[in-house]
C-alpha cells in the first residue's frame, strides 16, 4: 500500500558523507564493475549523489520501484526485491521475465538484515516505500553499511515538514529512469523508455470538459488520498478528470470526508490492493451515508485500478489510458 504514515522533511537525511560536489556512495560491490563512465554523479531529490561504480547487487523496495528496474532490463544488477504478495499480477507485464531472474527476497518489511544476508550494494526504496526513521532504515544508515541508496522521486521530501513530493508525478517517473540509466551506463534505453512513456501519454485526447475524480485508497473515518505529488494527480489530469485533491500539496495523505462531499467528486477510483479488496472497498463507499448525495455514489461511476498502477511505475502511462477511455465512456453516455 502507498504511505502510511508522516515523513520528516529533511534532504540532508540523503548526504551520506559530503564532499565538494555532493554526496559520495562507494558500492560495496566489486570494483571491477567500474567503466570509464564512473565515477557518475545524478541529483536524487535535490542532493548530488556520486556512484563510483556500476550497482551489482541492488535490492528494490514494492513493486512500481522493482519493475522500474525491469523495465530497463537490469534484472542481471539485481539480488533481489521485497514485495507484498498483494500487490497484483506480474506474470502479464512485458518484464515479466525479469522477474524470474532475480529472487523474491521477502513478502515482508524490507530491513537491514535482508539487504545485508542478500550482499546488496545499492538499495532503491522510497520514503516511507521501504525507507523510515522510525525502523533505522534510511539511506544514511545503510551507507554506514557500506550500501548506496536511491530514493524515488516521487517519494522526495519537499522541505515542508512531513510533506512529499519536488516534482509533477509524472515527471518524477520520467526523472528516476534518467538518472538509473546514468547510474547503471544503461542511458540509451532509459531514453528509450522514458520516450515512450512520454508517446503513450501524449495519444490520450483531452476532453473539452474535465469530470471532478476523487481518488479513494483506503479508510473509512478518514479517506486516504493522493494530493498534487502523488501519482493518480497526474494519471487523473492527463486522462482527462480533474483530480479533486490536487491542491493538497503532498503525495499521499488524509483528508475529511466533509471535503469530498463539499467537492462532489462526478468519478470515484478506487486503489486496489490487499485487504478490504475492491469490491469491499465499493461496497463502503455505496453504503456510507454522508456520500449518499455524492455524484459519483449516486450514479455508480467508480472505476478500479490496481495499486501499481497508480504508484509510480512503468505501468502509470497504461493507466491514464484505461482511465481516460472511461473517463469518456461516462461523460459522453
Amino acid at each position: 500500500m502507498p504511505v502510511r504514515t508522516k515523513a520528516v522533511a529533511s534532504a540532508a537525511l540523503l548526504t551520506l558523507g559530503l564532499t565538494a560536489c555532493g554526496a559520495e556512495i562507494a558500492p560495496a560491490g566489486d570494483a571491477a564493475t567500474g567503466s570509464a563512465h564512473y565515477p557518475v554523479t545524478v541529483d536524487n531529490c535535490g542532493t548530488e549523489v556520486t556512484y563510483r561504480t556500476k550497482p551489482a547487487r541492488t535490492v528494490s523496495n514494492d513493486v512500481g520501484i522493482t519493475e522500474l528496474l525491469l523495465a530497463l532490463g537490469l534484472a542481471d544488477r539485481m539480488a533481489g526485491y521485497v514485495m507484498p504478495d498483494d500487490k497484483g499480477q506480474v506474470d502479464k507485464v512485458a518484464w515479466k521475465d525479469g522477474y524470474q531472474r532475480t529472487t523474491w527476497l521477502s513478502k515482508q518489511q524490507i530491513t537491514k538484515e535482508i539487504v545485508l544476508e542478500a550482499r546488496a550494494d545499492l538499495v532503491f526504496a522510497g520514503w516511507p516505500y521501504g525507507f523510515s526513521e522510525a525502523d533505522g532504515f534510511t539511506p544514511q544508515a545503510l551507507a554506514g553499511l557500506g550500501i548506496g541508496s536511491y530514493v524515488l522521486t516521487e517519494s522526495c521530501r519537499s522541505g515542508k515538514g512531513q510533506e512529499r513530493g519536488v516534482m509533477s508525478p509524472l515527471e518524477a517517473l520520467y526523472t528516476d529512469p534518467a538518472n538509473l540509466g546514468e547510474i547503471f551506463d544503461v542511458r540509451d534505453r532509459a531514453d528509450e523508455l522514458i520516450a515512450e512513456f512520454r508517446t503513450q501519454v501524449a495519444a490520450v485526447p483531452q476532453p473539452e470538459r474535465r469530470p471532478r475524480v476523487f481518488l479513494y485508497d483506503s479508510g473509512e473515518d478518514k479517506p486516504y488520498t493522493s494530493g498534487k505529488f502523488a501519482a493518480p494527480e497526474e494519471i487523473i489530469t492527463k486522462a482527462g478528470g480533474r483530480n479533486v485533491m490536487g491542491d493538497v500539496a503532498d503525495s499521499w495523505t488524509t483528508v475529511g470526508w466533509e471535503s469530498v462531499v463539499r467537492c462532489d467528486p462526478e468519478v470515484i477510483v478506487i486503489n486496489n490492493y490487499g485487504s478490504p479488496d475492491a469490491e469491499a472497498k465499493r461496497k463502503f463507499l455505496k453504503t456510507f451515508p454522508p456520500l449518499a448525495g455524492v455524484s459519483a455514489v449516486r450514479n455508480d461511476r467508480i472505476f478500479v485500478l490496481d495499486y501499481v498502477d497508480l504508484v509510480e511505475s512503468p505501468r502509470n502511462p497504461a493507466a491514464v489510458t484505461a482511465l481516460a477511455a472511461y473517463l469518456r465512456s461516462v461523460t459522453t453516455g
